[in-house]
């Protein structure tokens, strides 16, 4: 690790600028990063690096698990939690499976226990990359909402395959009742776990005298904690990762100050722009060691890739079928239960969700935490040719279906019914005045005498009035807010030279008033 610090560095270096150029290119990160790692991992001279599973799934996982976790909204999922789950669970059990019968046919010597293995470790779509590409074209709510739902889901069911099907190549046996009470330990307890240490952390937040700094350290240890006490008792890491994160989420407001809200946000987007950065440049730096693994297996090349690609087309026909399935079973459950949204979806929407099935970071990590060797002296069977069809599999898809995602999603042209929310900025207009009518309200009701005798209180219930009134529009014009956001870039260069050029003057001062002119413009720029 140490002799190799500086090329970490550079990989830091070489993240964002690689980023900064896929902004400018409209093209999903991901692809870019993985691309060129291959190309750098080419370069003679470069060291090879071994990435180390334990990494992957102890330092990345954890943390990025708990990011998307916070940014989900737990309404649309709760909304859309049958297709979620259908797509968490069933489609990756429907594609492990799949993927197992396809690899014991095609694949010499692989038997239904090494394909659903496989299946395991590439059924689960990666999230970052959908949501990359998804930056870069607007989409309804509810398909951004579906991705987001399963990809939280989906990485603990595949890897939950991929404990049993390890287990069965190992021990050459597999007791279904046992794996039965092992999925319900895993699930129950991965959940449970993840509950209570999310309430023994939240009432540390809340009754420990922490300030910002102490409560973003203890959200960065939260989801460790989460993921190594499930991992100790056997359960699901990821599922208490997921349960813990949800809760926190949804009870952010009742134990977080404002301040620590507000600072937190910033430190654990970096920190996911960090970890998801490296992650994809790893993948792409780890091919000469797999391409060696393949050599000594004795597997040619050609072959190897065309194994990939067979698996890959598996997985894309797959998780197609699998859309169009679960409309058909929502049309026809519908009239049974009830069901988020009672339209046929059609053709394209199924499609567009079957087409977002990039894989990435999960996968790789479990076919590299496959054991070299099954016993002392018995190697495990076609190891190096299933980490060569996992990196396959994650290249082909980030390219094939995340270069073309984007044109899809312009060309295929949603229903206008997918929309399901209003105009949003009536809606912005609609809470600004609510907002300022609840808040005369309580004035009115709690503090009458207060808003006589102080002056602010009145000017602060005038701006109120202002905006609760119908005929107001309080949308500011593209034009007013370019030059309201020019006027706080003036006060910001007096500020500074005020600072520079008066020695009487405090500069923790200034800062605190360069602090609230940063505020002042993130709000203008999101008005």
């Amino acid at each position: 690790m140490v002799e190799h610090f500086h090329l970490y560095l550079a990989m830091m270096v070489a993240i964002v600028l690689l980023i900064m150029l896929a902004n400018k290119l409209k093209i999903a990160y991901p692809v870019l990063l993985v691309v060129a790692g291959l190309l750098i991992s080419i370069i003679p001279g470069v060291p090879v690096l071994h990435i180390d599973p334990e990494m992957i799934f102890i330092i990345f996982l954890p943390p990025l698990l708990y990011e998307a976790a916070w940014a989900i909204s737990w309404k649309e999922l709760w909304r859309w939690r049958r297709i979620i789950g259908s797509f968490a669970f069933v489609v990756v059990f429907l594609t492990a499976l799949s993927v197992a019968f396809v690899a014991n046919y095609f694949i010499p010597g692989f038997s239904l226990a090494l394909g659903f293995l496989l299946g395991g470790i590439v059924s689960p779509p990666d999230a970052v990359s959908a949501g990359a590409i998804l930056r870069f074209v607007k989409v309804p709510k509810r398909v951004s909402s579906i991705l987001e739902g399963e990809s939280l889901l989906n990485d603990a069911s595949s890897l939950i395959i991929f404990r049993f099907a390890l287990v069965a190549v190992a021990t050459g046996q597999f007791i279904w009742y046992d794996a039965a009470l092992s999925f319900v330990w895993m699930v129950i307890g991965g959940v449970g776990i993840g509950i209570v240490v999310g309430l023994i952390f939240m009432k540390a937040h809340k009754y420990l005298p922490t300030d910002p700094s102490m409560d973003i350290i203890l959200t960065i240890v939260t989801p460790y904690a989460m993921y190594i006490a499930a991992e100790e008792v056997h359960s699901s890491g990821v599922l208490a990762v997921v349960s813990g994160g949800l809760l926190l989420s949804n009870k952010r407001h009742l134990f977080l100050s404002s301040a620590s809200r507000l600072r937190g946000v910033n430190v654990w987007e970096s920190l996911a722009f960090v970890l998801n950065g490296l992650v994809f440049l790893l993948i792409g730096l780890d091919l000469p060691e797999i391409t060696d693994g393949l050599k000594t297996e004795g597997v040619a090349m050609n072959e190897a890739i065309g194994y990939g690609l067979i698996v890959t087309a598996v997985l894309i026909v797959t998780r197609i079928l699998s859309a169009f399935g679960a409309v058909v079973t929502t049309l026809i459950m519908r009239n049974f239960i009830t069901v988020a949204d009672t339209r046929s979806p059609g053709l394209r929407g199924p499609f567009l969700l079957g087409w977002t099935g990039m894989r990435g970071v999960v996968s790789l990590a479990a076919a590299l935490s496959i054991p070299v060797y099954i016993s002392e002296g018995v190697p495990f069977p076609h190891r190096n040719l299933i980490l060569f069809i996992t990196f396959v599999v994650i290249l082909v898809t980030l390219l094939l279906q995340g270069l073309t995602l984007p044109y899809l999603i312009k060309a295929i042209k949603l229903p206008s019914y997918y929309d399901d929310y209003g105009d949003e900025e009536a809606a912005e207009v609609l809470i600004r005045r609510e907002l300022a009518r609840s808040s005369l309200e309580y004035l009115s009701a709690n503090h009458q005498q207060e808003l006589k005798e102080h002056p602010m209180l009145e000017h602060m219930a005038t701006k109120w009035r202002e905006k609760s009134r119908d005929d107001s529009d309080p949308v500011m014009p593209v034009a007013t807010r370019s030059i309201y956001l020019k006027v706080l870039d003036a006060q910001r260069k007096w500020l500074l030279e005020r600072n520079k050029t008066d020695g009487h003057m405090d500069e923790d001062l200034i800062r605190k008033y360069l602090h609230h002119i940063d505020i002042e413009e993130e709000k203008i720029r999101h008005y």
